[in-house]
């Protein structure tokens, strides 16, 4: 009768325990994920700046780790905090006037209801888009409060990768199953997703934004920089892109009378807009990297639900990586490599 080998016994439990305590901890950590994340694409962006200056400069690290945190902090925040004083406004001025708020969206809806022979205003609809603004107002409080909490840990955990960047990238390299021909690839092209959305996606949005502002500007459209940030926000995702903010600004001008003002928002914003899209877009392919429309939708996608609206960076990169690491395991392991051997 065969017995199965002590050796292999205790490999075989080792791994189950190591499974077991890696699982504990990432069921309890996974709420942090999103700083880890948020601290390695910045340490990604900062690492040639943080060379330069302790490497070739000879500043010292602490100083010059300290001093870049406060910068990127900078530079991310001041947009984050326009953004959020900037809704928060208005969301405190439509609780004020709710009741008004009210009244004129059902006056809004019985004129393009008279114009255009539509039924838009039932009941049951108003009751949905109350109980809908009251979640998402929640939701909006809860995502500020979580990402104030995901920028302090973030900012924690940059701080020690800046200042011992090399020693853990060589830890966590060396993990991987692979040669180090796959290796040096893996890293190269990791480093490529993270430039290619952390710079490009953002950039993308605010090139929108900008486009869009003086159309915004010269029509007289209210709320001029919640319409930019809406626009900036719409820029990033693919497929509609930022028609999710010059449509429903079309359709608003078209319900206070304003059609032709509507139709050259609409047209500015196929035309013009679409086209800084296309070539911006062209342009950051040959810059920055490649990423296929598809892994931007659905990364967008599962981004927002995973991390919420810092999602809009991590997704891609997480749909990119698990595409990166599939193609890397076919090069390693597949049948040219066992046919070589």
């Amino acid at each position: 009768m065969n017995r199965i080998p002590n050796l292999l016994i205790r490999q075989i439990l080792l791994l189950l325990l190591i499974f077991a305590l890696g699982g504990v901890l990432f069921y309890t950590l996974h709420p942090f994920l999103p700083a880890l994340l948020g601290a390695y694409t910045l340490f990604v962006l900062l690492r040639p700046a943080m060379h330069y200056l302790s490497g070739q400069r000879h500043w010292n690290k602490v100083a010059v780790a300290v001093l870049l945190i406060l910068l990127s902090g900078a530079i991310i925040w001041i947009p984050l905090h326009f953004l959020v004083q900037l809704v928060q406004a208005r969301v405190i001025e439509a609780l004020q006037h709710s009741t008004e708020l009210r009244q004129n969206m059902e006056q809004m809806a019985r004129h393009l209801e008279q114009e255009y022979n539509l039924q838009l205003l039932t009941p049951e609809t108003l009751q949905n888009v109350a109980n809908w603004g009251a979640t998402q107002l929640r939701s909006f409080i809860s995502a500020t409060l979580d990402g104030l909490t995901t920028a302090v840990l973030a900012a924690f955990i940059l701080f020690f990768m800046l200042i011992s960047g090399p020693r853990i990238e060589a830890f966590f390299f060396s993990w991987l199953p692979f040669r180090n021909e796959n290796i040096a690839e893996f890293k190269h092209q990791l480093n490529s997703l993270v430039f290619s959305n952390a710079v490009g996606i953002p950039f993308m949005g605010i090139l929108q934004g900008f486009a869009g502002l003086p159309a915004y500007w010269i029509i007289g459209v209210n709320d001029v920089w919640l319409w930019f940030a809406i626009t900036c926000i719409s820029g990033m995702l693919p497929i509609l892109g930022v028609a999710l903010a010059y449509v429903p600004m079309a359709i608003l001008l078209i319900a206070s009378g304003l059609p032709w003002k509507a139709l050259i928002v609409f047209l500015y914003g196929f035309i013009v807009i679409g086209s800084v899209d296309n070539i911006g877009r062209m342009w950051l392919q040959k810059k920055l990297g490649d990423t296929h429309p598809l892994i931007t939708l659905f990364g967008v996608i599962a981004g927002l639900k995973l991390f919420g609206f810092i999602g809009f960076v991590f997704g891609p990169i997480l749909i990119a990586l698990f595409l990166l690491l599939i193609r890397i395991y076919t090069k390693e392991f597949g049948k040219d490599v066992h046919t070589a051997h």
